[in-house]
């Protein structure tokens, strides 16, 4: 599967950082019900395992929250390649939103 990686830099500090980015994926997982299925995450500290469907597409990957920055791998189908921009521009917006 092809991958997604980036970075967003922040001056918060890790747990103000980890407190805004636990509470934004509770408001989107309340805001995305039923276009997202078999949501799994799994928090060990400052990481982040997660898997989902959403229409039709397994996406999985982990974000690491750092005091300074936070970092997001994904992985994505081979059919949503050709969204991979949007996808990332999206996800860099709303971190940086998150993270302002």
């Amino acid at each position: 599967m092809p991958s997604m990686s980036l970075s967003m830099p922040h001056s918060l500090g890790q747990e103000e950082a980890l407190r805004r980015l636990k509470a934004a994926i509770e408001k989107a997982k309340a805001r995305n019900e039923g276009k997202v299925t078999n949501l799994k995450e799994d928090w060990n500290d400052n990481r982040l395992d997660y898997s989902f469907a959403t229409f039709g597409f397994n996406v999985k990957g982990d974000v690491t929250v750092e005091p300074s920055q936070v970092k997001l791998n994904g992985s994505l189908p081979f059919a949503a390649m050709m969204f991979k921009g949007k996808i990332e521009q999206t996800v860099r917006d709303e971190l940086g939103r998150i993270l302002a």
